[in-house]
């Protein structure tokens, strides 16, 4: 793939050096003279020099054939204007931002980011999964906050415990995605059997996060 990375700091920098050992082709837009710089020294990439909220800088680092872009300045505003000038001048098809202040998340989303990146948000909700003594822990959100991976601790007393995975009636929108079990990780299969203290993790639309839980956790469960 093509990125288009702007805003170089520790983030950027990284970013684009992890990139290009995955073998995509990577341009980097940063305001900063001596940033760029240090960083054409480090990496064999084009780096713009510029103003990243205009077009040509954009278009001077190929956004007219680049296929994400990923806005990780240090202001939203910022990164927020870059991702739709990416949209609505260049039309690429996946925009990837930033979010320093976690209160904007909402705001980037419904402003057309496609992937809003709240680093904040996400090191909580690791240490919420690591110190969560619920059997219910909902680790992330996806497209636009319509899908949900979950992790859920089987109790003894769950339905599902003794039963082969074809044979729990999961909803439509829902799949079991891994099964955590001790320092197991399994993939599941249709005669995968699950057991007490398994900890499931699962891709759900929002709207059936309920009813999986009841699924998986019984009617009697109050979540």
């Amino acid at each position: 793939m093509h990125i288009i990375i702007v805003g170089g700091k520790k983030i950027g920098y990284y970013l684009a050096k992890r990139l290009i050992q995955d073998k995509h082709t990577v341009s980097l837009i940063e305001k900063d003279k001596e940033t760029c710089k240090l960083i054409t020294k480090e990496l064999d990439i084009l780096v713009i020099n510029g103003d990243w909220c205009r077009t040509s800088s954009l278009e001077a680092a190929g956004a007219e054939r680049a296929d994400v872009v990923a806005a990780v300045t240090g202001n939203d505003e910022d990164n927020l204007v870059i991702c739709q000038l990416a949209k609505e001048i260049f039309h690429l098809s996946r925009t990837v931002a930033l979010v320093n202040d976690s209160k904007n998340e909402h705001i980037f989303g419904k402003l057309g980011v496609d992937v809003p990146v709240n680093s904040t948000g996400i090191i909580a909700k690791i240490i919420e999964e690591e110190v969560s003594l619920d059997d219910f822990v909902n680790l992330a959100t996806f497209r636009k906050g319509k899908l949900a991976l979950v992790r859920i601790d089987l109790p003894d007393d769950s339905p599902t415990i003794n039963k082969e995975v074809k044979n729990i009636n999961l909803p439509n929108d829902a799949v079991i995605v891994s099964i955590i079990r001790g320092t197991q990780v399994l993939i599941p299969r249709s005669d995968t059997v699950l057991q007490v203290a398994d900890e499931v993790i699962a891709l759900t639309s929002l709207e059936k996060e309920q009813e999986l839980l009841r699924a998986l956790l019984g009617p009697s469960e109050k979540k």
